[in-house]
C-alpha cells in the first residue's frame, strides 16, 4: 500500500531516526520532513536518505497554515506523524510563549490543515501525535507507574503546553471523528540527540574534562528508551494501532540521575583509554530547577498487550552503542556545540 506520509520535526533527534526508518523500510511511501531548522534541527542527521526518491524536505514552521495547505494538497498526505515541539524544560521556564506557540498552536495548526484536507473521508488517513510522560507530572517512590489513564498534571511549561496539545488532537478525534492516536513516551537516548540533553550532553563534557551540572542531589528517577526502539514503537502504533488510542512507550529501565551520570563516566572514560572513574571528579551540583518533577516511569504493557512491542536492548548495551556513537562522531557534535548552544549554557550555569 503506497502512503503519503508528513513527518513533522524529521530533522531533530527522534524524528531523524523515524524519518530514516520510514524511508528504508517502505519504499513505495513518499516521506515528506517539514522542519523549521531551530536550533535542534539538523540536516545531518540525515544524509543517508536525503538523495532517495522517496524522501522530501520541506523548510518551514508547523504554524504556517498555507504552507501546510499547500503541503496536503500538493502530496495527497494521508498520514501524519507530528514530532515538531520544543521540548526542553529549562527553555521553556525562560521563555513559556515560545513553547505554547509551537507546541500548542501549531499542533491545532496541523490538526487543522489535516480536517480539512481530509473532510470526513477518513478511510486510510491517520495523524499520530507523539508526546511526553512528563503531561502526567510526578511519581513517588511507590513504584506507581504512568499508565494511559493517569490524570495529567503537568509541572512545567513545556510539560502544560504538551499536555495542552494532546487534548486539542483528542477533541479533535471526539469533535470530528479525525483519525488519530497519541503517543507519550519516556527520556530517550542514542545517536543524534542535540547535547542540552542530559546524556550527550554529559558525554561531551567528560571527554572534554569539563563540568557535570548535576540539579539538587542527582535523585530525580527516569525511565530510559533508546531512541530506535522508540521509532519503532511509533512505526507500530501508526499502521496498526487503534483509532482514539493512546499508547505508553517506556523502557522499563528507571535510573536516578546521579547513578546514571556515574554509569556514563566509567563508560566514556573506558573507551577513551583513562582508568574507570577518572572523570567523576567533574561531578557539580547545582540549584535544582524550579518545577523539578521526582521521578518518571511509564508502563507500556498496553502498546506490548495489543501490538507486542517490548524494548529490544537492556540499557548498558544501549549507553555503550550511544557512547561510541558519539565519540566516533566528534565532529558532528564539535559542529553542533559550536554556536547557541554553547552561550545558552555559559549563561544558564555562570552563577550556580
Amino acid at each position: 500500500m503506497k502512503r503519503n506520509i508528513l513527518v513533522t520535526g524529521g530533522a531533530g533527534f527522534i524524528g531523524s531516526h523515524v524519518v530514516r526508518r520510514l524511508v528504508n523500510a517502505y519504499p513505495d511511501y513518499l516521506v515528506v520532513n517539514l522542519d523549521k531548522l531551530t536550533y535542534a534541527g539538523n540536516l545531518a542527521n540525515l544524509k543517508e536518505v536525503e538523495n532517495r526518491p522517496n524522501y522530501r524536505f520541506v523548510k518551514g514552521d508547523i504554524c504556517d497554515r498555507e504552507l501546510l495547505r499547500d503541503l496536503f494538497a500538493r502530496h495527497a498526505i494521508d498520514g501524519v506523524i507530528h514530532l515538531a515541539a520544543e521540548s526542553h524544560v529549562d527553555r521553556s521556564i525562560h521563555d513559556p510563549l515560545t513553547f505554547a506557540r509551537t507546541n500548542v498552536m501549531g499542533t491545532l495548526a496541523l490538526l487543522e490543515a489535516a480536517h480539512e484536507a481530509w473532510n470526513g473521508a477518513w478511510e486510510g488517513k491517520r495523524f499520530h501525535h507523539v508526546s511526553t510522560d512528563e503531561v502526567y507530572g510526578a511519581l513517588g517512590f511507590d513504584g506507581t507507574l504512568f499508565t494511559e489513564r493517569t490524570r495529567y498534571d503537568p509541572h512545567s511549561p513545556y510539560s502544560a503546553s504538551k499536555a495542552s496539545s494532546d487534548h486539542f488532537v483528542r477533541a479533535f478525534h471526539d469533535t470530528y471523528g479525525l483519525p488519530t492516536v497519541v503517543t507519550n513516551c519516556s527520556n530517550n537516548y542514542g545517536p543524534y540527540q542535540f547535547p542540552e540533553k542530559l546524556i550527550p550532553l554529559f558525554i561531551n563534557n567528560i571527554r572534554h574534562g569539563r563540568p557535570l551540572p548535576v540539579y539538587g542531589k542527582g535523585e530525580n528517577v527516569r525511565d530510559w528508551l533508546y531512541v530506535e526502539d522508540h521509532a519503532r514503537a511509533l512505526d507500530l502504533v501508526f499502521h496498526e494501532g487503534h483509532t482514539g488510542e493512546t499508547y505508553n512507550i517506556g523502557g522499563f529501565n528507571e535510573w536516578r540521575n546521579i547513578d546514571l551520570i556515574r554509569v556514563l563516566v566509567r563508560t566514556v572514560d573506558r573507551l577513551l583509554g583513562r582508568e574507570e572513574g577518572a572523570s567523576d571528579g567533574l561531578i557539580t551540583y547545582v540549584t535544582d530547577r524550579a518545577g523539578h518533577d521526582l521521578r518518571y516511569a511509564i508502563d507500556s504493557r498496553k502498546l506490548k498487550d495489543e501490538l507486542g512491542w517490548e524494548p529490544s536492548l537492556q540499557f548498558e548495551e544501549g549507553i555503550e552503542k550511544t557512547v561510541k556513537w558519539y565519540l566516533e562522531n566528534q565532529a558532528w557534535m564539535d559542529e553542533i556545540t559550536s554556536g547557541d548552544y554553547e552561550s545558552y549554557y555559559e549563561r544558564m550555569y555562570a552563577n550556580r
